[in-house]
Order: structure tokens, then C-alpha cells, then sequence
């Protein structure tokens, strides 16, 4: 950013609609008034010789781009992939998913589009994709909405333990772009003044619209090596961008050598005037899934996985830090 630029009153997350702090208020309110339940980012149920593992999210306002620009062939893509990562986080395999697609008025075309993401999710994902439910609901939803669960087992011995050590070394893994969070404040920024359909200045080849909608990374290929290493936790990068890497216990997670953003991240930070701090706390930032591993584990984890390596360190503390900048 420039100077002038920091100067500015720039956008933040909760100004667009968004207050991550109210949002994990609101989760922690609705946890406390139900039973205990074990997992973080998977609810797991033990049924004998294996965990049996559940994870349930949507795509967000992704869908809002996917509209503008007539397009839904890639959100199907975007939600299995948030379930499958939390899975995938938590050490479990992920095993079969059902969606949840709500609309305002059915249309063939676009429950069509919307299939051929999911039968393509589930392809990267290498899970089953089991029948789900189209709700008709005029009076609730404007547009359409998509959820899903995904289904997933792990024996004790795959689950991580979900605690990172002082001393542990941070694998990382480059996302994709802006994966299907953080987009309320991408889209409030962007549309300030530009359209979806307008060329996007970093490759004229693609509409900005198009690189919004770019699909979630699904990590899936993770797993072998994480399960033959010691892997003491994993994060999966999405809402509350870096402060995710908290989930992995209170340390202090030095990054000193994340993956370069992609130049949406550096689009939507110049036309919102959005600080530095906030794009970390909101976005992935080009890093999209990180696991603590003892040194020798996370070597050998690097060498398992042709685009990952070693991109910081686990300390005593608490706090996240990214190139002097600290969460």
C-alpha cells in the first residue's frame, strides 16, 4: 500500500456486514446451549474401531458473484470444499457428501451448473456424492442458497491430536486465490469501481468476476503424508483468515516464509484501502492449509508434497505473526 493510501479510511470486514468477533460471540452462545461435543472444525463420534466424522458449511456471498455473472458452475466445487478441508484438518479422510440447495424459483440451468461443481468437487475431493435436497422457499431465500455436509472416518491413531508444540516447524500450502471467505469485503471493495464483467487488471484474459470465483483448493492429497508423520495439528484457512492458526493451540506461530499472495489479494486490498492487518484477520493471503510437525516430520512431509514447505515455526506465546505483523 502506499502511504497515502494507509492514510485512508480503508474498508474493514465488519463495515461490509461481517464482525468475526460477533460471529464466534454468537457460535460460542449457541455451543454453550447445547451438550459437549468433540472436535473443532469436525464433529466426531466414536462408533468402535474408527471415528465417524461430520462437517456442514455453505459457499457465503461467493454466490452473489456466481449471480452477477450467470455462472454456478464452479460453487458446487467451493462447497465440498470447505467441508472436505475441515475434515481434512482434523486428520479425517472425508468419505461422501449430501447438499442442501435452497431457491427462490427452480430453474433447470442453473441446478444443472450447479451439479456439475459438485460431481467435479467430489471428483477432486474422491469422496461420494449421495443424493441431497432442493428446497423451494420464495418467501425466505432471494436467489438461491448452497450447503452441504460431508461424512468422513479416521482410526485414533489418524486423528490429529489438535495441539501444536513449542519447537513444532509450520508446513504450508498455496491456496488457490480467495477461496469462499472474506468475499462480502472482496465484493464491497471491488465494486466500488469496477464491474464483475470488467477485465481484471492483472490478467486481461479474465473478468474480475472470473477470479472471484476462482474454486477452493480441496487438500485432499495431504493426508498420506500428514497421517505417516507425526502431525500434531492442522489448520485449514478460511473465516478469520490467519487467526485460524489459533485453532492449533495458544502459541506464538511465527511465519517468516508464507506463500505470495495471489494479485487478487493485492486488487481488492488497493480498491478498498484495506490495512494490512485486516486482510490478514479476513483473507488466506496465497496460504490456504497449514500443519505443526516436529522438524524431522515436517522435512520429510515437504518432500512427500510437491508444493509444500516450510513456512514458519511454533514458539510459547500467543499471537500470530506474519512478517512483523502481528494478529
Amino acid at each position: 500500500m502506499t502511504e497515502d493510501d494507509s492514510e485512508a479510511e480503508g474498508l474493514t470486514y465488519a463495515e461490509t456486514g461481517v464482525d468475526i468477533e460477533a460471529s464466534e460471540a454468537a457460535t460460542a452462545a449457541l455451543l454453550g446451549a447445547v451438550e459437549d461435543f468433540e472436535g473443532d472444525y469436525a464433529g466426531l463420534v466414536d462408533i468402535g474401531d474408527r471415528y465417524l466424522a461430520l462437517a456442514t458449511d455453505g459457499v457465503g456471498t461467493k454466490l452473489l458473484v456466481a449471480e452477477a455473472l450467470d455462472d454456478y458452475s464452479t460453487i458446487g466445487i467451493d462447497c465440498i470444499a470447505m467441508n472436505a478441508n475441515d475434515l481434512i484438518a482434523t486428520g479425517v479422510t472425508p468419505v461422501a457428501f449430501v447438499d442442501y440447495l435452497a431457491v427462490e424459483t427452480p430453474d433447470d440451468e442453473t441446478a444443472e451448473q450447479v451439479g456439475e461443481g459438485l460431481s467435479e468437487g467430489a471428483e477432486r475431493a474422491e469422496i461420494a456424492l449421495l443424493g441431497g435436497e432442493t428446497a423451494v422457499m420464495p418467501d425466505v431465500i432471494r436467489g438461491l442458497d448452497l450447503a452441504g455436509a460431508c461424512v468422513g472416518l479416521a482410526t485414533e491413531d489418524e486423528l490429529f491430536d489438535g495441539e501444536a508444540a513449542a519447537g513444532d516447524y509450520l508446513v504450508g500450502l498455496p491456496s488457490s486465490g480467495i477461496h469462499s471467505n472474506g468475499l462480502t469485503l472482496a465484493r464491497e471493495a471491488v465494486t466500488q469501481r469496477h464491474d464483475y464483467t470488467d477485465p481484471f487488471p492483472y490478467d486481461d484474459d479474465r473478468t474480475i468476476g472470473e477470479v472471484l470465483l476462482e474454486p477452493t483448493r480441496i487438500y485432499r492429497e495431504v493426508l498420506g503424508p500428514l497421517h505417516a508423520a507425526e502431525t500434531h495439528a492442522a489448520a485449514h484457512v478460511t473465516g478469520g483468515g490467519w487467526t485460524n492458526l489459533s485453532r492449533m493451540g495458544e502459541y506464538r506461530y511465527v511465519i517468516e516464509d508464507p506463500f505470495e499472495p495471489q494479485p487478487v489479494f493485492e486488487f481488492v486490498q488497493e480498491e478498498g484501502s484495506v490495512d494490512d492487518e485486516e486482510m490478514h484477520r479476513t483473507f488466506n493471503m496465497g496460504t490456504g492449509f497449514v500443519a505443526a510437525l516436529p522438524a524431522d516430520d515436517a522435512e520429510a512431509v515437504v518432500e512427500e508434497l510437491s508444493d509444500a514447505r516450510i513456512i514458519g515455526r511454533v514458539e510459547d506465546g500467543d499471537a500470530v505473526e506474519i512478517r512483523g505483523l502481528e494478529l
